[in-house]
């Protein structure tokens, strides 16, 4: 059978679109801000064989291309051992077991079984943020955790709906072990319902295509989509490019982690190989493989955003195990910090080291934090408790094209922060300050964009906070002689007196009661090429706008500005001639 464009085009689309209205419908219904209104969720179709990619949401994370398509191919081949029971029409399995193909706990999968003809055609899966699961701090962001237990309850595939029924006792033990139980019976509704609504919408285009014709399409993008990561892989020079990358701390030992990176082109494939990468952290700092591997496919996929999402663009990407490394976790390292802080430093490590093979393509380093504050305790005045999670956003790196976004969402990720309104109204908050962080992006001929600075405070009430962040001791990496940008910055002020974490973008159990505050200030991207190959204007118009003073103008980029803003072309040109 031979698929025409126009079909193979229609059913892509559609498969897509599937895809898009799970994400839509799961937002929507979901009773969590994480989830619906960060948006900090995916859904997508997985094959029945192994688990492969076929479609995923253009609004899901990136970040669960890898880790759904793994986590899902574990589930298949645990049923086809017998350790996990065998599904039947209407069954929902529920997991969140980092080791099984997954990110951290937080992260709780769904996935139910596709059927036609009394045969299961497909999976679909789908990845919500809980916004607790249990755990020694609420939100499941515990900085110094040494073990996963200590993160959360940890869930190994088990049937939460049986038959389209909602197993009450499995979710009673789930209940059980977290916090504030009492609304997740929101989020796992809306998650079950997403999979319902793509389970009609795929039907309809079964029926309209016929299951033969929309099989070989699936087969047909898959093999399309090796041939375009492949034609994209040939415009690298062929050899080896290196790069490191760093984390902060794992949260319990204060010293950084390196990731250090050899990416070598050849063939039309690209091999990664992370040998030489720190030993296993006693902290969360740990990175499971499955997070390692997705992190590497969207950080290609950022280079390369033409390429279809499908598992046949991960093909020509070979990535080396990393054995006996921190990226490579086992249980029962703690994960924690895997899906939102290691994984976009695996991303700037490619971003890296790949940035002078394609100068064109690649920026210089995002924020590369999702900036994890979470806030948990007792509302007196609704008398009730509860968690609440903030996730933020930072600047972009610069490229050959323009400055870098400010306040862009995370490197793996559409995840944005929800709206201040919303968090002031379901928690006893109050933000006093959310701006750009002005002159936070690293210094280049395309500057890094700008972080984000906010500040809370708390109204009433006790609480704790605890904070997984990154980027707080080194700044995104600036490229082609660009300027590092500003690094995380956490302040706690309790009773009027200001203090930094010891770990500075780490900590938990921090004591809060009414009236204390904590500022964060997000990273700058980092800057690239050249600051004092900026044109003059351009600086002149950041110092007007105020994201820059006329002494950073002059230390930064050698431009000196008139008392009127303008550009003093004789002064400039004499403090570049100095400065060669």
């Amino acid at each position: 059978m031979s698929i025409d464009p126009i079909t193979l085009s229609v059913i892509q689309s559609g498969l897509q679109q599937v895809c898009d209205e799970m994400d839509l419908s799961f937002s929507r219904a979901a009773f969590s801000p994480v989830i619906a209104e960060a948006n900090d969720r995916s859904d997508g179709i997985y094959s029945a064989q192994d688990g492969s990619l076929i479609a995923q949401g253009a609004g899901g994370l990136p970040v669960f291309v890898g880790t759904m398509q793994y986590s899902t191919r574990t589930l298949i081949e645990m049923i086809a051992a017998g350790s996990v029971a065998a599904p039947k029409p209407g069954d929902i399995y529920i997991v969140n077991d980092p080791y099984l193909g997954g990110t951290h706990l937080m992260d709780v999968r769904f996935a139910m079984p596709f059927y036609r003809n009394g045969e299961i055609y497909c999976w679909l899966s789908n990845t919500g943020h809980w916004p607790d699961t249990g755990g020694a701090v609420p939100g499941g962001f515990s900085a110094s955790a040494t073990s996963v237990e200590q993160e959360g309850l940890r869930l190994p595939p088990v049937r939460l709906f049986k038959e389209g029924k909602l197993d009450t006792e499995i979710y009673s033990i789930i209940c059980s072990n977290i916090r504030v139980s009492e609304q997740r019976i929101g989020d796992v509704k809306a998650q079950a319902a997403a999979l319902l609504v793509g389970q009609e919408r795929l039907n309809r285009i079964l029926d309209r295509y016929g299951d033969d014709v929309v099989s070989e399409s699936i087969a047909e993008l898959r093999r399309r989509a090796s041939e375009q990561m492949r034609a994209n892989i040939a415009l690298i020079p062929e050899g080896t490019y290196n790069s490191v990358a760093y984390v902060d701390s794992d949260g319990v030992v204060d010293e950084p982690l390196e990731i250090r990176l050899a990416v070598t082109a050849k063939d039309g494939v690209l091999d990664f190989d992370f040998t030489g990468s720190s030993k296993p952290c006693i902290g969360p700092m740990n990175s499971v493989l499955a997070t390692t591997l997705s992190s590497v496919y969207l950080a290609m996929r950022h280079i390369f955003p033409d390429v279809p999402i499908s598992a046949g663009a991960f093909e020509p990407l070979h990535v080396k195990t990393p054995e006996g490394t921190f990226l490579d976790a086992h249980y029962p390292r703690p994960v924690s910090g895997c899906a939102a802080e290691v994984s976009q430093r695996i991303a700037e490590a490619v971003f890296a080291a790949l940035v002078e093979a394609l100068p064109d393509r690649v920026t210089a380093a995002p924020a590369g934090s999702s900036g994890n504050f979470a806030l948990g305790g007792h509302d007196p005045e609704r008398d009730r408790n509860y968690v609440m999670y903030q996730i933020s956003a930072g600047g972009y790196g610069g490229n050959s094209d323009h400055d870098g976004l400010a306040n862009g969402c995370s490197t793996i990720g559409i995840s944005k922060a929800p709206p201040v309104e919303i968090m002031e109204q379901q928690f006893p908050v109050l933000y006093h300050r959310y701006a750009l962080r002005e002159g936070s992006g690293g210094a280049g001929k395309q500057r890094g964009g700008f972080g984000l600075d906010y500040e809370i405070e708390l109204l009433r009430g006790n609480a704790t906070a605890s904070f997984v962040m990154d980027h707080g001791r080194f700044g995104p990496q600036g490229a082609l002689g660009g300027q590092d940008g500003m690094p995380n910055s956490v302040i706690v002020y309790q009773d009027g007196v200001a203090s930094v974490p010891e770990h500075l973008s780490k900590a938990q159990d921090i004591p809060l009661k009414s009236g204390d505050r904590v500022r964060v200030g997000t990273p700058g991207g980092g800057g690239y090429g050249n600051p004092e190959d900026r044109d003059p204007d351009k600086v002149a118009e950041d110092v007007a706008l105020g994201r820059y003073n006329r002494e950073q103008a002059e230390t930064l980029f050698k431009v000196c500005l008139t008392a009127t803003g303008e550009v003093s072309t004789v002064e400039t040109d004499a403090l570049r001639v100095r400065s060669a």
